[in-house]
């Protein structure tokens, strides 16, 4: 059996996007799959599928806080809801911050996933701002990178390269039928299956072929 190909498209200042990454990122070595991590625009695919932010409707607005809340206990990840985080989503844009993932993807990938982590530990635990370069600069330094690889992709980040490779990630997840983040999407036997959110992981453990341990599993022991 070969592994299966597994993309995540998110966008970090998309709560249930980190959620469904660091579930992800503690199956890679569980499950048989290639997990591929898809740095997309969430305000991109918003605009062009005619999406509203969750947080326009004042009820749903009110369900999320609470549900975003029980969700980062049940998957233990510590992100934590601030009394203005709606405004600060509605407020901040986040293509500065997914601009320069996409600049380290292109160029050290190995930095993709504790960068794409600094990020929502800053906006999601910390509450501080992701939109300015100082805190893209302090991101950067707590995921590791030099400040001269820093200077570097900072400069991408206004490069046609960056720019187009990030608004065809975008266009991609959204050809895939996406409509929000996180958007995971398994290839199977040759076809893409689309799952939206963080609470599809179970069912897509079973269209690959693979057992749901829940949100923090253990790897099985060795056969002896």
């Amino acid at each position: 059996m070969g592994r299966t190909l597994v993309e995540l498209f998110y966008d970090v200042v998309s709560p249930y996007s980190w959620l469904g990454f660091e579930v992800l990122c503690r199956y890679q070595h569980i499950w048989n799959i290639d997990l591929r991590f898809r740095p997309a625009f969430l305000g991109g695919i918003m605009q062009s599928t005619g999406n509203k932010p969750p947080a326009m409707l004042p009820k749903r607005a009110e369900y999320l806080q609470k549900d975003i809340i029980r969700m980062a206990k049940y998957y233990q990840v510590p992100l934590t809801v601030s009394e203005d985080v709606f405004q600060r989503i509605l407020g901040k844009n986040s293509l500065g911050a997914m601009r320069f993932i996409t600049a380290i993807d292109m160029t050290q990938p190995k930095y993709l996933e504790p960068l794409s982590r600094e990020f929502w530990l800053r906006f999601w635990s910390q509450h501080e701002d992701i939109s300015q370069v100082e805190s893209i600069l302090a991101v950067a330094e707590k995921a590791g990178l030099s400040s001269e690889l820093t200077q570097k992709l900072l400069e991408m980040t206004s490069s046609p390269a960056v720019k187009n490779r990030l608004r065809e990630t975008t266009e991609e997840a959204i050809k895939y039928g996406a409509f929000g983040m996180p958007a995971v999407v398994a290839h199977v036997n040759g076809k893409p299956h689309l799952f939206f959110g963080s609470d599809r992981l179970e069912l897509l453990a079973s269209i690959i072929g693979e057992k749901w341990l829940g949100p923090v599993p253990s790897a099985p022991s060795p056969k002896m």
